[in-house]
């Protein structure tokens, strides 16, 4: 999990890397000013779907870990506390409580077996 800090306009996002390119950064995740709501409508049982964002590198001023810091707990620890769920699962499961579909990085033909025909 990672917080992502941008420029023109400022903004914060919290989530999950999806891809990180020379062209930018591909992320699910919320607006960080949305957490409170996110862990709310999570707790509630409330169907949610979580952006899946590009942001093109220019934006993006800093990427950090979504770490502790000294005695107070990760955003990732206090959606965990909140609501019993680990957040990365949450983030990155097409159907942990969100509605409509995402597209995913593996296809079902990927999952093919080789064998005589």
């Amino acid at each position: 999990m990672v917080v992502v800090t941008l420029g023109n306009p400022r903004d914060k996002f919290w989530g999950m890397i999806l891809a990180l390119a020379p062209e930018g950064l591909s992320l699910t995740g919320i607006e960080l000013a949305s957490f409170e709501d996110f862990v709310v409508m999570v707790k509630d049982g409330e169907a949610f779907t979580p952006a899946v964002v590009f942001f093109p590198m220019h934006r993006i001023e800093r990427i950090e870990l979504d770490l502790p810091d000294g005695s107070l707990p990760s955003l990732s620890q206090r959606f965990l506390a909140k609501t019993g769920l680990d957040p990365g699962a949450v983030l990155g499961s097409p159907d942990a409580g969100v509605s409509g579909r995402r597209g995913g990085t593996k296809s079902p033909a990927s999952h093919t077996a080789e064998g005589p025909a």
